[in-house]
């Protein structure tokens, strides 16, 4: 018990910490913007399931789904028996994201284990140089992968938290590049008066450099360069901070759940994030949501789920849409299972 105290207190100082320098950064000039494009691994940030994204990206404190090994690892605590998901996203210009994950609640304790994979796939693209706009008929794509184990625990009914370790994976084109990151979380519920709140510290990763060679055509004496020396990239680190309030807790047919989260990447400016969700008899779900300060962001998301009981389980679809100003639209879907 000392040990999950001491791993409890460390946690609460991370995220207190991370928290002054929120606080900090708001009182003085934000140098968000100045930042963008300063780390790599950025298919990390990428939402990777359809609830989430109906919501804005406001689910920190209430990703109680297979999404939560992803969004904030202290809540797979919270999900009982097994569970398992998977998630599709049909990103820009043909680029794929997939997200699988399953979690166990280990009987008798309240500790879950669980594992996740992300990957994202460009599919093939062509290779162009100053000389071959159009093409020279060769090809190639990006492959990312992010393989994680989480561990999460309820301390007591109101306060849970959670570590996630991963292993990432950029490729493309002959080079690589491969760390390790951690993912922490703690989520509190105020007593039983339907509030909530969720603080997540994701992608915290050590920096790597890119290895092997890239031979790339210019224009000069020597058309052909092969490059081996590249810098280091840093992991998109993310703090979380959210709140969730349950609305009509006293109707057993309805229940309305409102979500606000801030986001402060490492990497650019800070964002905050609203959601709505009306479940009607824990069977059928209608979301929208909205995300402040995202340039391209100019309309809501919005989505649907529905939650089906069959034979001592539970199958839940859901399905999640993203309209970007320029790049055009998003389409999630993904479908989960709990017994």
């Amino acid at each position: 018990m000392r040990i999950l105290t001491v791993i409890w207190a460390c946690l609460v100082s991370v995220s207190l910490v991370l928290g002054i320098e929120t606080a900090q950064a708001q009182l003085l000039p934000s140098l968000g913007g100045e930042r963008a494009g300063t780390s790599g691994f950025q298919f990390l940030k990428i939402p990777v399931d359809a609830r989430a994204a109906a919501l804005g990206e406001s689910v920190v404190a209430s990703a109680f789904d297979i999404s939560s090994l992803y969004w904030n690892p202290a809540l797979a605590s919270h999900l009982p028996g097994i569970q398992a998901g998977f998630h599709h996203t049909a990103y820009f210009v043909d680029v794929n994201l997939e997200f699988a994950g399953v979690n166990y609640h280990l009987p008798g304790t309240n500790v879950s284990l669980g594992a996740s994979l992300q990957t994202l796939n460009s599919g093939q693209m062509k290779v162009t140089t100053e000389f071959e706009p159009f093409g020279t008929g060769e090809s190639f794509r990006f492959i990312d992968i992010a393989a994680g184990l989480t561990l999460s625990q309820q301390l007591t009914d109101l306060f849970s938290y959670g570590i996630t370790t991963k292993y990432i994976r950029e490729s493309v084109v002959g080079l690589s590049t491969s760390t390790v990151a951690f993912d922490l979380g703690i989520y509190y519920a105020v007593g039983t008066t339907g509030a909530r709140m969720g603080v997540a510290v994701r992608n915290i990763g050590l920096d790597q450099a890119p290895k092997g060679k890239l031979a790339r055509t210019v224009i000069g004496t020597n058309p052909v360069v092969v490059e081996s020396d590249f810098e280091s990239l840093t992991a998109p680190t993310t703090f979380h901070l959210g709140f969730a309030y349950d609305l009509l807790k006293s109707s057993p047919n309805s229940a309305i759940t409102l979500s606000t989260q801030l986001n402060k990447p490492n990497d650019n400016a800070e964002n905050w994030n609203f959601g709505a969700e009306f479940g009607w008899k824990n069977t059928l779900f209608v979301r929208t949501g909205y995300r402040f300060g995202i340039e391209e962001m100019t309309v809501p998301s919005f989505g649907t789920g529905l939650r089906v009981p069959l034979s001592g389980a539970a199958f839940k679809f859901d399905y999640g849409f993203n309209q970007l100003e320029r790049l055009g639209s998003v389409h999630r879907m993904g479908m989960s299972v709990e017994f």
